[in-house]
């Protein structure tokens, strides 16, 4: 008899269900794999958004995807139009991971929507979806941990860690991220452009 890592008695379903979850994941690094060491160093946002599509991402007209960037699990992630992602950031797409139009995530930045419980004796994984709503500006490093919403027009400023939800229009830093100051807009109209098309 199989025994999981528990010691645990295993029957024959779960066992081959424990074959398929085991392939599935080797799949899944495999992808994963390309897309960081292949596509993520090739210098032209085209070819790479073509790429993260055929993996799973959803990315809006316009959007643009800077070299190095790591995706973990690509198909739970979807971003908007005319939105940019720096380089070297982390979307995890363990969770669903949705990010609005126009929004600015610099350089450096790990968005993440899965971590473990460290409360619990098997160590056991928590995911939570993770929600970056229109015109928001995350600054370079910061750390956005599971289940947060970050409200629309809402900045994050340079290596803040957000742990809990973010006001629309408010101005969050520190670690935890907490209120700093207020954007002063009610309307946003403006798109960020065109991104450099070798980085």
């Amino acid at each position: 008899m199989l025994k999981d890592k528990h010691g645990k008695n295993l029957s024959a379903a779960q066992v081959a269900q424990k074959g398929l979850n085991r392939l599935s994941a080797i799949w899944l690094e495999l992808v994963t794999g390309f897309l960081w060491w292949g596509v993520g160093e090739t210098p032209l946002h085209h070819v790479r958004r073509f790429f993260y599509r055929l993996a799973g991402s959803k990315i809006g007209k316009g959007s643009s995807i800077h070299m190095r960037v790591r995706f973990y699990d690509p198909r739970g992630v979807h971003i908007g139009e005319d939105s940019i992602i720096g380089e070297r950031v982390v979307l995890d797409g363990r969770a669903p991971l949705i990010i609005g139009n126009h929004v600015d995530i610099a350089t450096g930045a790990m968005i993440f929507n899965s971590q473990h419980d460290i409360r619990d004796a098997q160590f056991s994984a928590i995911e939570g979806k993770v929600v970056i709503e229109d015109y928001v500006f995350i600054g370079p490093n910061v750390v956005v941990l599971p289940g947060v919403t970050i409200g629309k027009g809402a900045v994050v400023g340079a290596g803040a860690v957000v742990t809990k939800d973010v006001a629309a229009g408010s101005v969050v830093g520190g670690i935890p991220a907490k209120v700093i100051g207020d954007r002063g807009l009610s309307e946003y109209s403006y798109r960020l452009g065109r991104a450099r098309w070798f980085q």
